[in-house]
């Protein structure tokens, strides 16, 4: 099969398709033909060097795959040959997304969504995941809640504003200029410009803060929230000094780290198919270009979402 493959640590241009073995199904296993593979920046990370979670190198970096089911390992009862699946196998563990196959466990995966394609599917999984099990896992948002999330207009906070507002939220959202529109347009009640200001002047009684950005954007998240409000950080998940300032103000801290699970993937499937949620993909690349997806993923500039069409 063709596989993107790294042989050391560094830029973009370490990334190189090439012929790598076909993955063997074990037991509890399908092997799924990949159609598309999103990209996201913990793949950028990983590829530098800067989150070292798959050792050393060669290895191919990717977890959010789209794809058919090609073989299906006896005792495997949930899907069957040609079943159009999506995931995100292993997460922080080895998947090979980047790759024409994967072979993962067979509740990595769900149904893919009917009304999207294969490109729209692999742009779900990770980011979808991660707000999913942020926003309804988590914080358990309901009708009338004041949701803020923070970078709004990137590949979780797209998808974060859609899932809280089909939970009922007041939804506020930070972002660029640049992206205002495009997150009024997923449904976002006000948008606020953090170049212009402190995005926190005059905001208050939030229940729910959702911040990918860290870099100070929790410690000045805590005044905008609501006695017991709660923030929930993707970046400074470990932070002890966080979490006792939040503790010391009466609100709530969680840090979260996104896992594999085939019963959020169905939630996620099941608002698209709703229509109340979805992915922008923002650029389609070939396989062979991947190094170019992630110079895009590293420019901070991407509105959703970049998928690799294999």
């Amino acid at each position: 099969m063709r596989a993107v493959v790294q042989q050391s640590f560094g830029t973009p241009d370490v990334l190189t398709l090439t012929e790598a073995g076909r993955p063997v199904p074990l037991p509890g296993d399908v092997l799924v033909r990949v159609h598309a593979a999103s990209v996201n920046p913990i793949d950028a990370y990983v590829r530098s060097g800067a989150a070292p979670l798959l050792g050393e190198p060669p290895f191919t970096v990717g977890w959010d795959v789209s794809g058919v089911v090609e073989e299906v390992v006896p005792g495997v009862t949930r899907f069957k040959v040609g079943d159009e699946v999506f995931g995100m196998p292993f997460f922080p563990r080895s998947a090979g997304g980047y790759a024409e196959y994967v072979a993962a466990p067979s509740r990595h995966f769900a149904p893919k969504p009917a009304g999207v394609d294969h490109v729209a599917a692999a742009a779900l999984p990770l980011a979808g995941l991660t707000a999913w099990q942020a926003l309804v896992d988590t914080a358990d948002v309901r009708p009338g809640q004041r949701v803020l999330v923070h970078g709004a207009g990137g590949g979780v906070g797209h998808l974060a504003v859609q899932i809280a507002k089909a939970r009922g939220a007041e939804v506020l959202a930070t972002a660029s200029p640049a992206k205002h529109d495009f997150v009024r347009g997923l449904g976002a009640d006000r948008v606020i410009d953090y170049t212009a200001g402190d995005f926190a002047d005059g905001l208050t009684g939030v229940d729910v803060v959702l911040d990918g950005i860290g870099g100070g954007y929790g410690q000045r998240s805590l005044p905008v929230l609501a006695p017991g409000g709660l923030l929930i950080t993707l970046v400074e998940r470990t932070d002890t000094e966080l979490a006792g300032a939040a503790a010391a103000a009466g609100r709530r801290f969680t840090g979260l780290t996104v896992e594999p699970d085939h019963v959020g993937l169905q939630g996620l499937a099941d608002l698209v198919d709703e229509g109340r949620l979805r992915p922008h993909v923002e650029h389609v690349l070939p396989l062979e270009e991947a190094a170019k997806a992630h110079e895009l993923i590293e420019s901070g500039q991407t509105r959703g979402k970049i998928v690799l069409a294999v």
